[in-house]
């Protein structure tokens, strides 16, 4: 189409004589919203509407091409012959900010492949455009919401490191164009239930607010540059998300300076009026929603759109007075602004992301950091010395249905790799020196899809194979693969007839009965047992911590995941991943699902003694923590502070350590109990040491108070550096240091 346009009829045709026959928006030397608002003054009424809705509709007489806004790419492109990496739970576990971004990219090379693959053969643009609708940072409040899984964990602190490495992977360090946009989502505080989402209204204090449901997002915003925020569906302090003043208005746009644009969830808009009837019509919703701040709308779920229904309503609205022109065209300029960054209307040649070869799609290379990042999110949670396990000469049940399942490793929100390894195949690989036996052991889960259960369980379902408990008995050692999958836990599902859930979110954190009673039975066999779980969230797996020789947590591992599971068991991958949420012992430790205080949540909040907490996980070798240094033990607020520690591996094997570093603040009203405030994993060799520094800003050095003010505080803090939380059973080493003053933040 720009090419088209640059074209001269003539021999002699100039340079400038192009550049003054062509319209502003074609000319790639000006700038990105000059082009945009040239663009939008020459449109009509209608085709301004037209664009502002997911499926944006051709506008040939400005030869406007269709495009529609709406892919994935949470964990890898959602679709066919693409790299699939951990669901972002297992990502979250890595504490590895550094492998986080050189997915982005990896993810973002493979999707403008996809792209331009599209584009050439003439296929449109739904789920191959330019704008993916991830990472969801969320914060993972309660352990019951099925979309946890989705998110990095329980820590705002966390889950902004994670996010800006994310989003810089994805979009590139171009000055000109971005490789592809990243939408961070779902802003804000969306968190579940799931059957409620559509219309529930959560009161929410400016202290959680600040605290903890907004700073991953300001992260993604202010140190991530992310040009694109997705609105939530629910209501906050009764407005919706996606017409929401304080979030849209003065957080997003004034506090944060954002430049990007707001895309809604998926009929978020409709729900405006329709679930929570905030507005009399349909007109009207999409109206307040642009007015404050929404600028486009994912109005429909399919890829032939026909008529104007979707989009029809911002055309009422103008006419009627609710939605002023000067909003909408504000919105289009703001995504025809995006649409120019990304090089849609210049030619291919300068644009620096088009040429990428189809080779790197699910190439060798994305594979092999697939593994890396399932290795690496690996949790060791208990071990009594019986892994890692022998590799040959021994004979090893495998037991579980998981075990033999792929669909499971992918988690929800992925695409379709060319090979998904699964566990079973996996062992058998690394173990081949082993005798391997492999039972289902039950019939729950097969094929991972689950049947209905409208009464129950059946008895079939809560009775072990006796296959299984022959194959334990037969066995040195017995591995049972349990635990959950996407389609138990998920997005707004109808799985309420499964016990134990509900809407895809759970209503209890024990292991499904089938899978538990399975687990007893081959441990009867009195042969040492080792279970690898499979899930997004916490499950309170108390009887395997008190039975079983070793537990590890694959979380939903990715393509590469039956191998990572391999080498952690056999000792080729030393597990260094650490726990992003905290495994409750029970239900009754965590606030009711809906009390969106975070009173009582997270490792920050909670005061009572959890299963394993936030930051755990074990290794096969040891590590030392020595020399912690402040040299700075006083300063004013406002200051930076530096910290520095030495980690030796004083093991006998190769391994890494996470070093974790918590701040417990002076006693103010809106304090956490501790926050994290600083992490670095390292990979070091037997007796070898290195050095850590850790550089905190006076963001870092905050909190909120009850109020909701952001500050760093006077008095006294206690500053701990170890391999997990003070507390909690780790080494840890801890200093003081003294704040004189007050610093307030910007929100």
């Amino acid at each position: 189409m720009a090419a088209a346009a640059l074209a001269c009829c003539g021999t002699v045709c100039s340079a400038s004589a192009q550049q003054a026959a062509q319209p502003a928006y074609l000319n790639p030397n000006l700038p990105a919203e000059q082009r945009a608002q040239d663009l939008v003054s020459r449109m009509t009424l209608q085709e301004k509407a037209s664009q502002m809705v997911n499926h944006a509709r051709a506008i040939p007489r400005l030869h406007v091409p269709a495009y529609d806004w709406w892919s994935e790419a949470l964990h890898g492109v959602l679709l066919n012959g693409t790299t699939e990496f951990p669901e972002p739970i297992g990502l979250g576990a890595t504490f590895d900010p550094a492998a986080i971004h050189r997915m982005g990219v990896d993810i973002s090379i493979e999707g403008r492949i996809k792209h331009e693959q599209a584009v050439r053969e003439g296929l449109g643009t739904f789920h191959t455009g330019l704008d993916f609708w991830a990472p969801n940072i969320n914060i993972f409040r309660d352990p019951r919401w099925g979309r946890g899984q989705e998110t990095y964990g329980e820590d705002p602190f966390l889950t902004g490191r994670m996010a800006v490495a994310y989003v810089t992977g994805m979009q590139g360090n171009d000055p000109r164009y971005y490789r592809v946009i990243a939408t961070p989502k779902h802003y804000d505080m969306y968190s579940g239930p799931e059957l409620t989402r559509h219309k529930a209204n959560f009161t929410v204090s400016k202290h959680d607010e600040l605290d903890t449901y907004l700073p991953a997002f300001r992260t993604a915003v202010v140190q991530g540059h992310a040009d694109s925020i997705m609105c939530a569906y629910d209501s906050i302090n009764g407005q919706p998300a996606c017409a929401n003043q304080f979030l849209l208005q003065q957080m997003l746009r004034v506090d944060w300076n954002f430049r990007g644009y707001v895309v809604s969830d998926c009929d978020a808009v409709r729900d405006i009026y329709r679930g929570h009837h905030y507005t009399p019509t349909m007109p009207q919703a999409m109206a307040v929603s642009v007015e404050r701040g929404m600028d486009n709308d994912c109005a429909d779920f399919g890829n032939n759109v026909t008529g104007d229904s979707d989009y029809e309503p911002y055309i009422q609205a103008v006419k009627d007075g609710y939605l002023t022109e000067s909003a909408l065209n504000r919105a289009l300029i703001r995504t025809f602004t995006a649409r120019i960054k990304l090089g849609m209307f210049d030619p291919p040649s300068l644009v620096p992301y088009t040429q990428y070869p189809e080779s790197d799609l699910n190439s060798p290379a994305h594979r092999a950091l697939a593994l890396k990042m399932a290795n690496e999110s690996m949790v060791l949670l208990k071990n009594d010395g019986i892994l890692p396990l022998k590799t040959s000469g021994i004979k090893i049940a495998v037991v579980g249905p998981l075990a033999n399942e792929t669909a499971v490793l992918l988690g929800n929100y992925s695409g379709r790799p060319t090979h998904t390894v699964s566990i079973l195949e996996g062992i058998r690989s690394v173990f081949a020196g082993d005798t391997i036996t492999y039972v289902p052991g039950t019939g729950f889960l097969m094929h991972v899809h689950p049947k209905p259960r409208p009464n129950g369980w059946s008895k079939a379902d809560l009775t072990p194979d006796p296959a299984a408990v022959a194959a334990a008995r037969n066995a040195d050692v017995v591995i049972v693969v349990a635990g959950l999958t996407s389609h138990l836990e998920g997005e707004e599902m109808r799985n309420e007839e499964e016990p134990g859930f509900d809407g895809g979110d759970k209503t209890n954190l024990e292991m499904p009965q089938p899978e538990e009673n399975l687990i007893r039975a081959v441990a009867a066999a009195g042969k040492p047992l080792v279970v690898v779980l499979t899930n997004g969230s916490a499950l309170a797996v108390n009887w395997e911590q008190a039975h079983a020789a070793a537990i590890l947590e694959a979380w939903y591992p990715g393509e590469e995941g039956g191998t990572a599971v391999a080498q952690t068991l056999s000792g080729k991958n030393d597990p260094a991943g650490r726990l992003p949420v905290t495994f409750y012992k029970s239900i009754t430790q965590v606030p009711p699902f809906s009390d969106y205080s975070m009173k009582g949540r997270t490792y920050r909040y909670f005061t009572g003694k959890p299963l394993y907490p936030f930051g755990y996980g074990l290794s096969y070798t040891t590590f030392s923590f020595r020399g912690l240094t402040i040299p700075e033990e006083t300063i004013k607020a406002g200051e930076p502070l530096t910290a520095a520690v030495t980690v030796t591996n004083t093991g006998k094997a190769s391994g890494e350590e996470v070093a974790e570093l918590y701040l417990k603040f002076p006693d103010v009203a809106g304090a956490p109990n501790i926050a994290l405030r600083g992490f670095r994993r390292v990979h070091l060799e037997p007796g070898e040491s290195q050095k850590i520094w850790f550089h905190l800003k006076r963001r870092d050095l905050s909190m909120v108070t009850a109020s909701g003010q952001i500050i760093v505080a006077p008095g006294e803090y206690t500053l701990t550096v170890g391999g997990g939380q003070p507390g909690t059973g780790t080494q840890v080493l801890t200093g003081h240091f003294h704040v004189q003053g007050t610093f307030t933040l910007p929100d």
